[in-house]
């Protein structure tokens, strides 16, 4: 683990910022639940992550937390949740980890159930929908705000550029995104060129494999809890190992979860109808975390709130157990120069992973003045640096207001 308080690190402005001390573990967990309550557009989130990790608290510099995000994009999971994951260990370890991932899902998951438990009693989805349609407006303009705010640090010329435009048509064009992620890597090493050594910053061996202990009793305490489901409640077993593997599976983001889900669970095994699924997924897309919080939604219809909690932790645990296990590996590889390069063309990937997932958003909207007004007005704020939290909060009543 770096020391923290001694060194610093090259701001986006070129000023050397001081680290703060580390943050203690109820900062951790109550930082990232303060901005869990606002994370709306999925993988936008990491932008505003990166605002309060590097710019407003200095737990990471640039550079690391660039890496995090190569990472969090790299492997399987919801890109948000497993870059909150990354800024927790590498600010306190393992526990710093658990910390920032609880923090970051936890509104999601509890706005979800009360929806769910709403839902399995009169099913009177119509009303929740139009009372959050203004919102549906402003999660496009969050999402448009990220991309231009991460495309702006990223982007370091028009080869770059030329990369994430690639990357977005054939996101768009919903390619396998993990082949879209190694063209990405591959185009990266031709084109992109290595951002040099902070010679005040050098890289530290990492010297065996520090988070064995933690992860070991991770795996353990999860293999007891699967015993336990297979003797008392095969049906929620059944769905625990089925999200679990759907979640390894999910590289590109929650959006890669979705269409297995609806195979799995809906075609294949008819455990709820597709009407039901896809109200999830509209839940799902207005409330804060990322979209594969539906599982949430599956898991309570199933069987109720332990179905819910059970669910939620089989979409969400592996991934983060990934890339815990992977960061030891990648921190020792990150300071090749070939490998900046690559990293170079991943993150290119990310920013057209984000200008595809605007224009998704924004496909599902019913655009009208009312609500290119709201979706206006959030953008504007954003790019002046209103703190999302207050956006939100006041499209939030606007919503409510114009539209319930």
């Amino acid at each position: 683990m770096v020391e923290v308080g001694a060194l610093q690190y090259q701001s986006q402005l070129g000023a050397k910022v001081s680290y703060s001390q580390r943050p203690s573990i109820a900062r951790l967990f109550v930082s990232f639940l303060r901005l869990g309550a606002t994370a709306f557009g999925g993988p936008s989130m990491v932008v505003y992550i990166r605002r309060l990790a590097v710019d407003k608290k200095h737990w990471l510099d640039v550079d690391a937390f660039a890496d995090g995000v190569a990472l969090a994009q790299m492997v399987p999971g919801a890109t948000a949740m497993q870059t909150a994951a990354y800024v927790g260990l590498k600010a306190r370890g393992v526990i710093g980890a658990a910390a920032s991932y609880l923090g970051f899902g936890l509104p999601a998951f509890l706005l979800m159930m009360i929806f769910a438990a709403g839902y399995a009693r009169t099913s009177d989805l119509p009303a929740v929908v139009s009372a959050f349609s203004g919102l549906q407006a402003v999660i496009v303009a969050v999402v448009a705000g990220a991309t231009l705010a991460f495309g702006k640090t990223t982007l370091k010329g028009w080869k770059s550029a030329v990369l994430a435009g690639a990357a977005a048509a054939l996101f768009g064009l919903r390619v396998n995104p993990v082949l879209v992620i190694l063209l990405a890597a591959a185009g990266g090493l031709m084109v992109i060129k290595p951002r040099q050594a902070d010679s005040s910053h050098p890289a530290l061996p990492t010297r065996g494999f520090p988070y064995r202990t933690p992860l070991l009793v991770i795996l353990s305490a999860s293999a007891v809890g699967f015993l336990v489901l297979f003797f008392l409640d095969r049906t929620l077993f059944n769905l625990a190992i089925l999200l679990s593997r759907i979640d390894l599976l999910a590289f590109g983001g929650g959006f890669a979860s979705l269409p297995l889900m609806l195979h799995e669970i809906v075609e294949a095994r008819h455990w709820i109808d597709g009407r039901a699924f896809m109200n999830g997924i509209i839940l799902g897309q207005v409330t804060p975390g990322p979209i594969v919080i539906t599982a949430t939604f599956i898991g309570y219809l199933m069987a109720g709130p332990l179905g819910g909690i059970v669910a939620t932790i089989a979409i969400f645990l592996p991934s983060f157990v990934v890339i815990v296990g992977l960061s030891p590996c990648f921190d020792r590889l990150r300071t090749s120069a070939a490998f900046t390069r690559i990293i170079g063309g991943v993150l290119c990937s990310f920013v057209g992973l984000l200008l595809t997932v605007t224009v998704r958003f924004a496909l599902n909207v019913h655009w009208d003045l009312p609500h290119l007004v709201l979706a206006g007005g959030a953008l504007a704020a954003l790019l002046l640096k209103v703190d999302i939290l207050y956006v939100v909060a006041v499209a939030t009543v606007l919503s409510v207001v114009m539209f319930a």
